[in-house]
């Protein structure tokens, strides 16, 4: 019962805090954009967006702070024995992640009350190293939990680590795969959310240029994104074939291994049968995409213990949704390309905006299902093949009350920040279309 209370309640502060922190990724992109706009064009409806979506900014960096600040406490008091193993180990990314923090709240600080303090090219540099420095902890807490999945830079003797490599750890083999892939998923989720905002706002408002300079913007960096996140999959995808086949396995509710190995689209997983009901397959193109070759033989559950396996139906169905919202999304832009390629204007017919309006979440759907595909996936190890989660929870009783009082917690912070940027889209500015700009998409 602890175990299951201690796994909630880090599920619950994940959950919560990579929303914040994605938005905190993302947004400050958007800002340093339309700040280089106004730069260029002396167009003040760039220099708006970029005030708006910077105050947008301080909030979400805010909350991100302290829901990040729990998490790190959460490492210490629910998983003990994991950080008395791999703190030595992974230190170092997370060290680097407060260097990261720190700068960015320096530069944000600077950002914003630096405006006619500073002078424009150290006010747009501030900006710029915001969002690298945001990118950068995003960076080194995905490494961490990349090592996690695939642990290297130490040798194990008598169950404990040692000749320990931090930089070794930080180069392990999934890293550049899943640090991509959720780079990437950052940009699309939060480029599709403010343009579904600004998307809705223009349907109410047609003729207001405040929001269709902002959907602009957002729909590029998001729906390029959103265009890319799929080959940033294949990657990760092909990274986990080769370090975790048991992982790959859950993904696609593969019960046996074979050559010409089927991909599933659908399915639900019945494990006491080992069938995958009602999937659609794909002969032979799992075994494709992994190597480029449909006679690949692919491990598939019946190759490892049944003690190891993952929750199978979870991971299937967490799996599918991230594939089938991801693609999605990626044919939005798509739609928006056709558009601009026969009007030479940005999209902005009801139909267009209404469904960029219903795609605003879809990002954060997806990189829910992602991390859910990550963490469940990779169960019952904390640390893939060396220590289980079992192993690594605190002995202290009386978790489920701790995970009550911090699910309340979080449902108010929740509660407040809808408030505060509800309050933030209803004091958007109205700038009128004027001659000037007539024509410009």
């Amino acid at each position: 019962m602890d175990l299951l209370a201690a796994r909630l309640q880090m599920a619950m502060s994940l959950a919560f805090h990579i929303i914040f922190a994605v938005l905190g990724i993302g947004l400050p992109l958007l800002m340093v954009v339309a700040e280089s706009l106004w730069y260029k064009t002396k167009k003040e409806v760039y220099l708006t967006l970029a005030k708006h979506w910077a105050k947008g900014t301080a909030i979400l960096f805010a909350v991100g702070a302290v829901s990040g600040t729990v998490l790190s406490f959460e490492l210490g008091l629910l998983w003990p024995n994991f950080m008395r193993f791999a703190g030595p180990i992974i230190g170092l990314p997370f060290a680097l992640e407060g260097f990261a923090f720190f700068t960015e709240a320096i530069f944000l600080g600077i950002y914003l009350y630096g405006w006619q303090r500073v002078s424009p090219q150290a006010h747009i540099f501030a900006g710029v190293v915001v969002a690298l420095s945001g990118l950068a902890s995003a960076i080194f807490v995905v490494i961490a939990n990349a090592w996690m999945n695939t642990p290297s830079g130490f040798t194990l003797v008598n169950g404990w680590p040692t000749n320990i490599d931090p930089i070794a750890a930080m180069l392990n083999p999934n890293a550049f795969a899943q640090t991509l892939h959720m780079t990437v998923a950052c940009y699309a989720a939060t480029g599709f959310l403010v343009a579904g905002v600004h998307a809705y706002c223009l349907l109410k408002d047609r003729g207001n240029l405040f929001h269709r300079r902002a959907l602009a913007i957002a729909l590029t960096i998001g729906g390029l994104a959103a265009i890319i996140e799929p080959l940033t999959g294949d990657i990760l995808a092909r990274a986990v074939a080769f370090n975790q086949p048991l992982k790959l396995a859950a993904f696609e509710a593969l019960f046996k291994t074979q050559a010409y190995a089927p991909f599933a689209i659908g399915g639900l997983p019945d494990v006491s049968q080992q069938v995958n009901k009602f999937a659609i397959e794909i002969p032979g193109l799992l075994s494709f995409l992994i190597s480029h070759d449909f006679k690949t033989v692919v491990q598939g559950l019946d190759a490892f213990p049944r003690e190891l396996w993952p929750n199978i139906t979870v991971v299937h169905l967490a799996f599918q949704i991230m594939i089938a919202v991801g693609s999605l999304m990626a044919l939005v832009p798509l739609w928006a390309l056709v558009i601009y390629w026969q009007t030479r204007r940005l999209p902005d017919s009801p139909l267009f905006l209404k469904v960029m309006s219903l795609a605003a979440p879809l990002g954060f759907v997806c990189i829910e299902a992602g991390w859910c595909v990550t963490e469940v996936g990779r169960q019952p190890w904390v640390i893939y093949g060396v220590m289980k989660t079992a192993h690594a929870v605190t002995p202290m009783p009386g978790l489920i009350v701790s995970c009550a009082l911090f699910s309340l917690l979080y449902l108010f912070l929740f509660a407040i920040v809808a408030w505060m940027i509800l309050w933030q889209i209803q004091q958007s500015p109205v700038i009128l279309q004027d001659s000037s700009e007539k024509g410009d998409s």
